[in-house]
């Protein structure tokens, strides 16, 4: 029988007040439930909102490197349970086993990086114009801030935003997407171990309405983190703008990867493939349009087309797997329904689209990717993310017309080109409406040492990630002193 796991609140882990919990389903095998959560209700984001407000004067007043030693320890302690924390990530979202481990590897080293951040948490010395003036700035932390995450990056992106909240000064709840929130919960455990004074951080999991709704709407958070849909996050801002709250919106992207015709095709299909398709295409920065020269598309597409086909889709435990399945029902429907809208708007199914169930596949929410061709840029296809194995061709008649394509959508989070030409890259990148740019390299795949974020209905806020991050989690005083 699945075990049922609880809340962390004020330093105890707790039941919900309701009772009530909902089940966490393996998505490859549904007849496995990884465990059971509880389904919290506005009284217990109260409990856990207060507890950090309690938490809040003590862990500001600790030296900002002590509060970099706590991150410090849980890296070497997540670092020792990696395979652990892997497996029950490809367990509970359906990522791959060598992409859980990565995932796990990237949660460590933001550990690292913000635990080694507390000793540079620092501000400014600025010249005064006057004599015997001596003016600096200094950084203090927000309050209790909330952090709400989205189920494809179930550890990565919690350790992203509670790293440098917890580094900053700050107390923390965090709420996880109820898809899957126990990787989450292994973090907090180990979080929690490392001696963290009870009420630094928090959390409580439940359903968007019961419990991230309360969460945004209480007065005592200062501060509101949410990765998530664009949809979602515009109702957050408006929440929380009634009171003034600072808000970081992380919304998602219509990515493009442009192929030039002068691109090196074996690169700019392995590029491609790897941002469409991996991960099950289920990325903020996936490729969800590929933009292509007409003089290479009949080759770049053979040479895809054959990539493709070699994919082996299955169990993500297993280490031969390459593609595992859509998080659930619901999402496995939209990449179907998409596949049917793109072909009704008049492009052409060039591979794949399959629902798998057969065998290995009877139990799960496996689909085998689809590459369509002829996809009017204008479209429902090109213009609404589809977070799916999904990819949608575009030709181009050149450079030009493809930066007009690839900015042609009302997202801008990451984008790629594939190019020789160096004077065509770096004029890609001055003008590119996104976030994020590769050159030679997939749209996915980013680093945690430098910014991250997107323009237009993307993003909103400070940047997340490298040195940025404390800016959203911080404020700056401004101190004058006359000698």
């Amino acid at each position: 029988m699945a075990e049922t796991y609880l809340n962390l609140i004020d330093g105890e882990w707790k039941a919900s007040r309701s009772g009530h919990t909902f089940p966490d389903v393996n998505p490859a095998d549904t007849s496995d439930v990884v465990g059971h959560l509880q389904a919290s209700e506005a009284e217990d984001v109260g409990d856990a909102v207060e507890a950090a407000a309690r938490a809040f004067p003590g862990w500001a007043k600790t030296p900002a490197p002590v509060r970099g030693k706590f991150l410090l320890k849980a890296a070497h302690a997540l670092e020792q349970r990696l395979d652990e924390v892997a497996d029950l990530l490809a367990r509970e979202e359906g990522k791959t086993i060598g992409e859980a481990r990565g995932e796990v590897t990237r949660a460590v080293r933001i550990l690292e990086y913000f635990g080694g951040e507390g000793a540079r948490l620092g501000g400014e010395t600025i010249p005064s114009e006057r004599e015997r003036i001596f003016m600096y700035t200094v950084r203090q932390p927000l309050g209790v801030v909330a952090l709400i995450t989205p189920w494809n990056f179930p550890i990565a992106i919690p350790a992203w935003k509670t790293a440098p909240a917890l580094v900053s000064g700050n107390t923390v709840v965090l709420k996880p997407a109820s898809q899957a929130p126990l990787t989450s919960l292994r973090l907090a455990e180990i979080l929690q171990g490392t001696g963290l004074p009870k009420g630094v951080l928090n959390y409580v999991t439940g359903s968007g309405s019961r419990t991230g709704t309360p969460l945004v709407a209480h007065p005592k958070v200062r501060a509101l983190s949410f990765t998530g849909s664009d949809a979602v996050g515009r109702e957050i801002a408006q929440v929380a703008a009634k009171r003034l709250a600072r808000v970081q919106l992380e919304m998602g992207g219509k990515n493009p990867t442009i192929v030039l015709g002068d691109a090196d095709l074996d690169t700019a299909v392995e590029c491609t493939l790897n941002a469409a398709f991996y991960s099950t295409g289920q990325r903020c920065t996936a490729t969800s349009r590929a933009i292509v020269e007409k003089s290479v598309v009949g080759p770049f597409l053979d040479r895809l087309v054959e990539r493709t086909k070699a994919l082996r889709i299955g169990d993500p435990r297993d280490p031969a797997t390459q593609l595992g399945p859509a998080i659930d029902q619901n999402q496995l429907e939209t990449s179907l329904r998409y596949l049917e809208l793109g072909q009704q708007e008049g492009a052409r199914l060039v591979y794949g689209g399959e629902r798998l169930t057969a065998g290995p596949h009877a139990r799960g929410h496996f689909l085998r990717p689809a590459i369509l061709r002829g996809v009017d840029k204008h479209s429902r296809l090109a213009q609404e993310e589809v977070f799916g194995p999904l990819l949608a061709v575009i030709e181009v008649d050149g450079f030009d017309q493809a930066v007009e394509t690839a900015n042609a959508v009302r997202f801008g989070l990451s984008a790629s080109i594939c190019t020789k030409d160096l004077a065509r890259a770096l004029e890609y990148v001055q003008r590119a409406e996104a976030g994020v740019i590769m050159v030679n390299l997939p749209s996915a795949g980013i680093e945690y040492q430098i910014p991250f974020g997107g323009v237009k209905d993307s993003s909103s806020g400070p940047r997340e990630q490298g040195p940025a991050a404390v800016d959203f989690y911080t404020e700056t005083k401004t101190v004058y002193v006359k000698y």
